[in-house]
């Protein structure tokens, strides 16, 4: 299955098909979870950042338009140079575990439509963070090669170690054997912590903290808290 648009601005093409091999049903999916997950890289392989992408995707239709949203922001400074909103036809149905087949086509052409390839991607949902170490951010670094972060809302699956209640305090999250799968950050005093796990490419501690360097006054960091905006449609971001 090919969801790839056309040449772009700056060329932008994945290394991997995002769903090669892929039938369609659910238990190859997983099964293809699996395979694309010994494929992460957890080592910081990325270069001098100077543009960082924020990538999300809402539904329109009852779910039948998938709404992807993606913005580039240099780094230095936080200031957004290009965003982008794609809508297509959903591919796939809700199923739990499998988010990355529902949102992944619309997210990677929303990414190739910006005007430059960003040196990293922040995406709102889970990196390896995930039962089968594939969530969303980990399958779009996967197949398109760059560096990319899961910034999650919740925890997806894991147990969490003790978080401190003052901004920046931090925990790890292990998996049921005692692994690091990723790291609760509290970025904001008296509200929930953010998951954040790495996609590919990147390290646990890096992830985190290039999170922290894109931290203003809000929970979330400002590439996905730009990008979230534009996916669900909101005018206005909530401090």
């Amino acid at each position: 299955m090919s969801f790839w648009p056309g040449p772009t601005s700056h060329d932008f093409r994945p290394v991997n098909s995002p769903f090669d091999g892929w039938d369609g049903q659910p238990a190859t999916a997983r099964a293809l979870q699996v395979q694309l997950a010994g494929q992460v890289s957890l080592q910081d392989d990325f270069p001098p950042l100077r543009c960082i992408a924020g990538v999300d995707a809402g539904f329109e239709q009852g779910g039948r338009i998938t709404r992807a949203a993606a913005v580039l922001l240099v780094l230095d400074g936080l200031q957004p140079l290009a965003e982008v909103v794609i809508r297509m036809p959903t591919t796939m149905p809700y199923v739990p575990g499998l988010l990355s087949f529902r949102e992944l086509p619309a997210l990677l052409q929303a990414l190739a439509a910006l005007p430059e390839s960003p040196d990293l991607v922040m995406v709102d949902g889970q990196g390896i963070a995930h039962p089968r170490r594939l969530g969303v951010a980990a399958h779009l670094g996967v197949v398109s090669g760059l560096p990319a972060i899961g910034v999650a809302k919740k925890i997806l699956t894991g147990r969490p170690d003790e978080l401190g209640d003052a901004p920046g305090s931090t925990a790890l999250l292990r998996d049921a054997h005692g692994q690091q799968i990723g790291t609760l950050l509290r970025s904001k005093a008296r509200c929930r912590p953010l998951v954040i796990s790495p996609g590919h490419r990147i390290s646990f501690s890096s992830a985190v903290a290039v999170v922290q360097r894109c931290l203003t006054r809000y929970r979330l960091p400002e590439p996905t808290r730009l990008a979230d905006r534009l996916a669900s449609r909101r005018n206005e971001g909530t401090p």
